[in-house]
């Protein structure tokens, strides 16, 4: 290689599709009692509000407050919520995009929060994400194969010819032909620029990817293709998902586990079929009940009843006391008002924080 110790230069894989590593290469055992691979651990996120000639600081937004949950190697964590709920922010925070408030994020044992420099760098190529946005995620002055080998001079991986490689490759993962490398995204739908933001991703080969809503800017016709593409990558390459998606039916298709968030807390986790079998934390079965249902019931089946919320969601700047939800549950006692309710533990991995239980 020119211009490049060969020593010291970041490790170059270029993985040819009859030797794409798959899950059992990964070095954790992904059974269900096996360690995680990221251990998010109460993190918080504030935001403060500054007012004056002074900018003293006057309130915080309470962006995310005190969230926990783990995420084993192989398998796609789901986090749901409305808008606004502190999803994205959460996502962003663990990747530290965002510097967080307080809070602990480990991964593969190494705590994030306390890295650095180029240490904070390296752990990086682990560690991506893929944007909401398809649009304003790309640089339309850069050709598509410019943006996507970015990682890799950024890493300093490769020559040229070796960049250019992987490149395609990556390209032809998404189904995006290599001859397109030369092309600008505005030449491309809004479809395959979620292809070219995911080989951006994928070039780096991370073993974790936040999915920030990758398909809800999509058409639904284009949802489902985006979708099994990023279950058959994951297939493949043993990776590891935090999909973060407002629409239960689409999470409910690609995550293996599930979190809900409102109003910057977890509120319960449960893997995907226990939690839409049986949710038990009232906001949950809310949300449940809001998803279309693909045929009408059976003579004798029940019919699901819509569960109609009443008020707005409260503001993250001045959130209720006690629990955060009583303001909008149907089923509030009086102890939901001045008491937070704990975290707990129901059994199989499935935990809620309700008075109720």
């Amino acid at each position: 290689m020119t211009g490049m110790d060969t020593q010291a230069r970041p490790e170059l894989r270029l993985i040819t599709p009859n030797s794409t590593m798959r899950r059992s290469a990964l070095p954790l055992d992904m059974g269900p009692g096996s360690p995680a691979l990221l251990s998010v651990s109460n993190l918080v996120k504030h935001y403060p509000v500054r007012k004056g000639l002074l900018r003293r600081e006057v309130a915080r937004v309470r962006a995310v407050d005190g969230v926990s949950f783990d995420v084993r190697a192989g398998e796609t964590f789901g986090l749901v919520g409305e808008s606004g709920c502190g999803k994205t922010t959460t996502g962003r925070a663990i990747l530290r995009l965002i510097e967080p408030t307080s809070g602990t994020v480990s991964f593969a044992g190494e705590d994030v929060s306390r890295l650095r420099g180029s240490a904070l760098k390296a752990m990086r190529r682990n560690m991506q994400i893929i944007f909401q946005d398809p649009f304003g995620s790309l640089d339309p002055r850069m050709p598509v194969g410019s943006i996507i080998a970015e990682g890799l001079v950024v890493h300093g991986i490769g020559d040229r010819a070796e960049r250019d490689a992987l490149v395609k490759q990556a390209m032809q993962q998404v189904g995006l032909r290599p001859e397109y490398a030369r092309r600008y995204p505005h030449e491309f739908s809004g479809g395959q620029r979620q292809r070219i933001g995911i080989a951006r991703t994928l070039v780096l080969r991370p073993k974790l990817i936040v999915c920030d809503e990758p398909v809800s800017a999509l058409d639904v016709s284009i949802q489902s293709q985006v979708l099994n593409l990023l279950k058959d990558i994951q297939a493949d390459l043993g990776l590891t998902y935090i999909f973060i998606a407002h629409n239960l039916a689409v999470v409910k298709y690609i995550a293996s586990r599930v979190g809900v968030m409102y109003l910057g807390k977890l509120v319960e986790t449960a893997s995907s079929d226990d939690l839409y079998r049986e949710p038990l934390h009232p906001y949950t079965r809310a949300l449940l009940s809001a998803i279309p249902q693909a045929k009408p019931p059976l003579p004798g089946e029940p019919r699901r009843e819509r569960i109609v919320l009443g008020g707005d969601v409260p503001s993250a700047l001045n959130p209720p006391s006690g629990c955060r939800f009583h303001t909008r549950c149907p089923v509030a006692m009086d102890r939901c008002r001045t008491e937070e309710p704990v975290t707990r533990d129901m059994g199989g991995g499935h935990t809620v924080a309700c008075h109720l239980y």
